[in-house]
């Protein structure tokens, strides 16, 4: 057992350490190549524009937020002048990005949402992005719950904090419960598609699910 755990973690490791977009990263900064599928995304959907208000969902190690950050700045900077609001929250710690508000903690937890609702100000968000993941038990059912019980909270929060017109991102997996998640998409927004971004690992069953203009009135 220990020799055969060597070799597969010695093939991650290499096979981590020479991949593509892994040295992107390192390239340009990022904290994880993660940053690349929500550019993707980004690239395909022109969701984010300087201006807006976006939260980032499940955003350790920061990544993404670190793509907004560029994506808000007038000359796609990571530091220096940023044009728009994002937030980011998650369950464990993040660095610090500059001009990034970060919120650590469980966002269905009614104080972090009042943290929250005070940075917001009482304004509406222009794009969601979520890229939680449970922790998984390698059983398929409990799996499969666990991932559509994240897309779930994450749709009610962007129903409950989305301009009409806003956007989300959320990151899921195929699998039991799929279906289903493509339905709460196509019913609750006015435009729903799923990606499969070239930077997800050819052998990762991840999508994201994304959804265009609410169908159903933001929750006042």
């Amino acid at each position: 057992m220990k020799t055969g755990s060597k070799k597969v973690n010695r093939a991650w490791i290499n096979n981590h350490v020479n991949d593509t977009y892994v040295k992107l990263a390192q390239k340009d900064g990022y904290r994880a190549r993660a940053a690349y599928k929500l550019k993707e995304i980004d690239e395909e959907l022109r969701l984010v524009r300087p201006g807006q208000v976006v939260v980032d969902l499940g955003s350790a190690p920061g990544a993404w937020s670190q793509y907004l950050r560029r994506r808000l700045s007038p000359t796609g900077a990571a530091t220096g002048q940023l044009e728009g609001t994002v937030i980011a929250l998650d369950l464990l710690p993040m660095d610090p990005i500059e001009d990034i508000t970060f919120l650590q903690g469980d966002f269905r937890d009614e104080e972090l949402l009042a943290r929250l609702e005070a940075v917001l100000g009482g304004r509406p968000v222009d794009l969601v992005v979520s890229d939680m993941a449970p922790n998984l038990s390698g059983i398929a059912a409990t799996d499969g719950a666990r991932v559509s019980h994240l897309v779930e909270l994450a749709v009610d929060f962007a129903l409950q904090h989305l301009r009409p017109e806003g956007a989300l991102v959320c990151k899921t997996f195929h699998g039991s419960g799929y279906s289903e998640q493509a339905k709460l998409f196509s019913d609750s927004f006015r435009v729903a598609k799923a990606y499969k971004p070239k930077a997800s690992r050819d052998k990762s069953a991840e999508t994201f699910l994304t959804g265009i203009g609410l169908k159903i009135p933001r929750v006042a």
